[in-house]
C-alpha cells in the first residue's frame, strides 16, 4: 500500500494515511474506536483522532445532506470496500494543514477545514495488523473528496498527480503525490467517462505482445451504477479483470512462455515455473500486456509490473501473475498498473493522463501561478519529516 503522512487540528497532530483514488470520504480512527488495531506490521506508530484536544474541530449536523444521524446526533457515516472490509462512525471538520513547495527551498503554508470521518469502529481485514494505518484520504470525483474540497476553498486547482515507486527489496515504495499537475512531454491522456464518480475510463481492448486478444469490448463497457467499466484506484494494490478479460490475458502469457516456463496454479493466481538461472531474464521469457484506451493511446504492462518472484526451489524460481478475476464486470487498474509512472487525473479538462517515469527522480510540476517548478523526491522526504502535510507529499 502507498500512503503519505499528514497533519489535522489545533495544536496540528501527524497521520499515516493511504491515498485512494476510489474513495470519496478521507477518515482518521477516533481515540474511541474499540475495534481498531493498535498496532501496525508496517513499523508505523498507530495514532488516533481525537475532536476534544482540537480546537478547530467542529461537528456536523445531522440535517446536512447526505448525513445517517446517529444515536448520539451526529452525522454518520458507513464505509464498505471491495476487500469486504468496513468502517462506521461520524463526520467532523477540523484544518488539514498544508504546505506548498515552490522549489526544493521555498515553501509557503497554508491550511483548510476539511470534512472528514472519525473511525468508530472497523470490521474485517481493517482489524488486522498486517498494513494497519491511521487512515485513508479519499482522492475521488464526489463534492467530500480531499481534492474536491481543497477545489471549493481555492487551494488547490482540481488536478492532482502521482509518480508510485515500484523497484523491488530494499527499494521497494515511495514516490510523489502532487495536488497539482506533473508535466512530463510523453504524457498521453484519455478521457474521463462523463458523470460517474470514479475514474472511469473507456478501455477499449488488450495486447499481448501487439497482438490483440478476441475481447468481446462490451466486457469494458461502462454502466450508469459503476459496477461495470474500468477505473483507476491507488486504493487497490493488483489489477482485477472481468473473467473475459482475465481468461484471455493469462492464456496468452501461457502460450507466450510455453518453451520456457511451466504453468502451475499456486493459491488464487496463475504461476510459472522457470530456472532460476533465467529469473535475470523474466523481461525476455514474459511478454510486454499494452491497454489501449480512448483517445488512440495505450499503456504498456512490462512483466515487472505484472510479475512477482515468490520463491526458488533449488534451481527453480517460482513467479506469479499479479492480475486477478472480478467477478463483477469491473476492471480495476491498482497500484501495480500504475507504478513506474506520472499519472495525472485532470479533472478541470475531465481527462486521466500517464507517462513512464523513474519515480525515484525528480518530477516537474505546474504551480498555480502558472510556473513550473522541479520537485525533488528527496527534497519532499526531508520536509515531510521536519513539517506538515504538503500539496507535494512523499509516499511509502
Amino acid at each position: 500500500i502507498y500512503y503519505t503522512k499528514v497533519k489535522v487540528g489545533s495544536p496540528p497532530k501527524e497521520y499515516n494515511l493511504l491515498v485512494d483514488t476510489g474513495s470519496e470520504i478521507s477518515w482518521i480512527a477516533c481515540s474511541s474506536c474499540d475495534t481498531c488495531p493498535r498496532t501496525s506490521e508496517l513499523g508505523v506508530k498507530l495514532n488516533f483522532y481525537d475532536s476534544g484536544n482540537s480546537t478547530t474541530a467542529t461537528s456536523i449536523s445531522c440535517s446536512t445532506r447526505g448525513c445517517e444521524c446517529t444515536r448520539t446526533n451526529r452525522c454518520g457515516f458507513t464505509l464498505s470496500y471491495m476487500d469486504g472490509s468496513s468502517t462506521t462512525g461520524y463526520l467532523v471538520s477540523d484544518v488539514w494543514h498544508l504546505d506548498t513547495f515552490l522549489s526544493t527551498s521555498s515553501t509557503y503554508s497554508s491550511s483548510a477545514p476539511i470534512i472528514f470521518g472519525c473511525s468508530t469502529s472497523q470490521f474485517g481485514n481493517m482489524v488486522l495488523t498486517d498494513n494497519a494505518i491511521d487512515g485513508i484520504i479519499g482522492f475521488d470525483r464526489h463534492r467530500l473528496s480531499l481534492i474536491s474540497q481543497l477545489s471549493s476553498h481555492g487551494i488547490s486547482r482540481k488536478v492532482f498527480s502521482h509518480c508510485l515507486k515500484g523497484e523491488s527489496g530494499i527499494n521497494a515504495g515511495g514516490g510523489v503525490l502532487v495536488l497539482g499537475e506533473i508535466l512530463n512531454p510523453s504524457m498521453v491522456y484519455t478521457p474521463l467517462v462523463p458523470s460517474m464518480g470514479h475514474y472511469n475510463v473507456d478501455l477499449q481492448s488488450i495486447a499481448v505482445n501487439g497482438k490483440l486478444l478476441h475481447i468481446d469490448p462490451a466486457a469494458f463497457e461502462t454502466s450508469e451504477d459503476e459496477d461495470r467499466g474500468t477505473i483507476f484506484d491507488s486504493g487497490t494494490s493488483l489489477i482485477y479483470l472481468v473473467a473475459e478479460a482475465y481468461d484471455s490475458v493469462i492464456s496468452a502469457i501461457t502460450t507466450a512462455t510455453s518453451s520456457s516456463a511451466k504453468s502451475i496454479t499456486s493459491g488464487i493466481t496463475p504461476c510459472y515455473l522457470i530456472s532460476s538461472s533465467s529469473s535475470n531474464n523474466v523481461t525476455k521469457i514474459f511478454p510486454q500486456i499494452t491497454l489501449h484506451f480512448a483517445g488512440g493511446v495505450s499503456m504498456d504492462l512490462r512483466p515487472a509490473d505484472y510479475l512477482s518472484l515468490m520463491g526458488s526451489i533449488k534451481d527453480t524460481a517460482q513467479w506469479c501473475v499479479l492480475f486477478m478475476m472480478k467477478s463483477q464486470s469491473l476492471t480495476i487498474l491498482g497500484d501495480i498498473a500504475l507504478r513506474d509512472k506520472s499519472i495525472v487525473y485532470d479533472l478541470a479538462h475531465q481527462r486521466i493522463g500517464w507517462a513512464d517515469h523513474d519515480c525515484s527522480l525528480p518530477v516537474n510540476v505546474s504551480i498555480p501561478s502558472g510556473t513550473n517548478q522541479v520537485i525533488s523526491a528527496r527534497a519532499i522526504l526531508f520536509h515531510m519529516l521536519e513539517s506538515l502535510l504538503c500539496m507535494c507529499l512523499f509516499w511509502w
